[in-house]
């Protein structure tokens, strides 16, 4: 699974990276992360608003800190 964070550094872009980080370990899930803080990397994803998180090239989550919960949710699906 390739996971990519999406954000220029903002406090919301690291709670995202965190909680991204912490949800992958717990559940053993063999994963790539990878923080993209280039402005036109993040514009490439149609993505405007940050954080946003990236699942296998897909935008699955922009604009907001999602909760643990439903991080898990995306990642075990």
């Amino acid at each position: 699974m390739e996971i990519k964070i999406l954000g220029t550094g903002c406090t919301k872009c690291k709670t995202l990276e965190k909680l991204t980080r912490k949800v992958v370990a717990e559940k053993s899930i063999e994963a790539n992360i990878s923080k993209v803080e280039d402005i036109m990397q993040i514009m490439n994803y149609g993505v405007v608003s940050t954080p946003a998180l990236v699942i296998d090239e897909k935008v699955v989550i922009k604009g907001r800190v999602p909760s643990e919960k439903e991080i898990k949710e995306l990642l075990t699906k």
